[in-house]
């Protein structure tokens, strides 16, 4: 472990603030996550809806509503597994 040699006594008020910065780095990250997601979706929507006669168009617009559901679901993942990290060793700190 990473801070397993850390008295949480001798934390002060930065290395707090420093996790703090890093929990809204991991929201940030979401939503860029989210904000790509909904654009992939859009894009691949606006094919499948403007060209219901281009069977190319059709197929990339697929394509880029299915990217986008994995892009949002890869972002939420990673967002989890970094919150759940991350309240791991605050936890471990604060013990």
């Amino acid at each position: 472990m990473p801070y397993s040699k850390i008295n949480p006594n001798d934390m002060i008020l930065r290395d707090h603030l420093a996790y703090d910065r890093t929990v809204l780095a991991n929201e940030r990250t979401l939503l860029s996550y989210a904000r790509t997601a909904i654009a992939l979706s859009a894009a691949g929507g606006t094919l499948v809806k403007i060209f219901p006669n281009e069977q190319a168009l059709v197929i990339l617009g697929f394509i880029l509503l299915s990217l986008g559901g994995a892009v949002a679901l890869a972002g939420t993942w990673r967002f989890g597994a970094v919150r759940k990290r991350l309240l791991q060793v605050y936890a471990e700190l604060e013990e």
